[in-house]
């Protein structure tokens, strides 16, 4: 969060509501309404939050980009893209001793797209349109079916193995992006694995000198992906939408509870 800006530096004013097509729910029409990933997850951690965005067209604050990420997620792209075109296996799959490929599909820049495209389907019962955007998908040659994959860059001391980093409380959300993700290429057709894999990115800090670059580990974490919790809330997640009254405040909600605070100083 901070102060909006134009191109040139100068202080604009702020629209917080939403004003382009599409991005609030019109209640009552039932016309398909897209719903990304990162939405749904929004609406799993707060339904008020969900709603005042949704329904109400209230913006969140813009938060800045994580360039380094972007930069890490970009190279493993070329890499695993030239081995695609190779029809190549990378080497952590020999390492691991996995058959697998990168996948190969006229759609796959698409599917990474999540702004103007990415993986999707509309959900026939709700008329929500489920979307997302893949880092990478992998093909299991021995059991002929898609690996989802999710590329994650950071820097920690602490050596990366899967039963903690699984485990980790900021890491929840990591495993439904994956849930969501498996759903979503199932209801497209494709037969997709149960497994997933996180493929974790650990910038090193024990080096004695910088000399203009970052050592990475790598590691491959697998995770059984559990999809059984997904229609339900997708369903939960309509009704929501067709409220008449914004949800209840959430007060482990960090958001709620600060714009319900700063009602008592106005």
């Amino acid at each position: 969060m901070g102060l909006k800006r134009d191109s040139k530096g100068n202080l604009v004013e702020v629209n917080p509501l939403r004003n382009r097509k599409g991005s609030v729910y019109k209640k009552g029409t039932n016309e398909p309404f897209k719903i990304s990933r990162s939405k749904f997850s929004s609406f799993l951690d707060c339904k008020r939050c969900f709603y005042l965005d949704r329904v109400k067209g209230l913006k969140e604050p813009g938060m800045p980009g994580w360039s380094l990420n972007v930069a890490v997620d970009e190279l493993l792209k070329k890499e695993f893209d030239l081995l695609r075109s190779q029809k190549k296996p990378h080497p952590i799959f020999k390492k691991h001793n996995l058959n697998f490929i990168p996948f190969q599909h006229e759609e796959l820049d698409n599917w990474r797209n999540s702004l103007s495209g990415g993986i999707s389907y509309l959900d026939k019962d709700t008329n929500l349109e489920i979307h997302g955007g893949v880092d990478d998908i992998w093909y299991d040659l021995d059991k002929e079916e898609l690996v989802v994959v999710d590329y994650k860059a950071q820097s920690s001391n602490t050596k990366v193995e899967t039963k903690a980093y699984l485990e980790s409380i900021f890491h929840q959300g990591y495993k439904i992006q994956m849930d969501i993700y498996v759903h979503i290429l199932r209801k497209m057709g494709f037969k997709v694995s149960d497994t997933s894999y996180f493929y974790v990115c650990n910038g090193e800090k024990s080096f004695d000198n910088f000399e203009g670059k970052l050592n990475f580990t790598i590691t491959l974490v697998p995770y059984v992906t559990d999809t059984s919790w997904v229609e339900d809330n997708i369903n939960d997640m309509k009704k929501t939408l067709e409220l008449d009254n914004v949800p209840e405040i959430n007060k482990s909600c960090e958001k709620c509870m600060y714009l319900d605070a700063g009602k008592e100083f106005i």
